[in-house]
């Protein structure tokens, strides 16, 4: 089992940055891809990004694109989600996990979430 923990939210004005990060435990994720996912207050939990389990492939969500970057570090079984240009819409507890696909939809593939990181955005 994978136990991933988030970390790096925090409170930052619109146009700002901030970088999250997860570090995995257990069984190394560095075999699977991986991603964040975001939920805001009275809204459902929403994908925000991906990435290959070798880092050379990375999908976004369009609001996020242009914006946000995924990358990960095998060797240090971490995965980061460097936000800029946040607005604040961006507001929402982020969460990271090992992912998969199925008909163009994103999802956990171990199914249970960590406590996530929460990211503010003033306007």
């Amino acid at each position: 089992q994978v136990q991933l923990v988030e970390s790096g939210g925090g409170l930052v004005q619109a146009g700002g940055s901030l970088r999250l990060s997860c570090a995995g435990s257990g069984r190394t994720f560095s075999n699977y891809a991986s991603g964040w996912f975001r939920q805001a207050p009275g809204n459902e939990r929403e994908f925000v990004a991906a990435i290959s389990w070798s880092g050379g492939s990375t999908y976004y969500a369009d609001s996020v694109k242009g914006r946000f970057t995924i990358s990960r570090d095998n060797a240090k079984n971490t995965i980061n989600l460097q936000m800029d240009s946040l607005k604040p819409e961006d507001t929402a507890v982020y969460y990271c996990a090992a992912v998969g696909q199925r008909g163009g939809t994103w999802y956990n593939l171990v199914g249970s979430w960590g406590q996530g990181t929460q990211v503010t955005v003033s306007s």
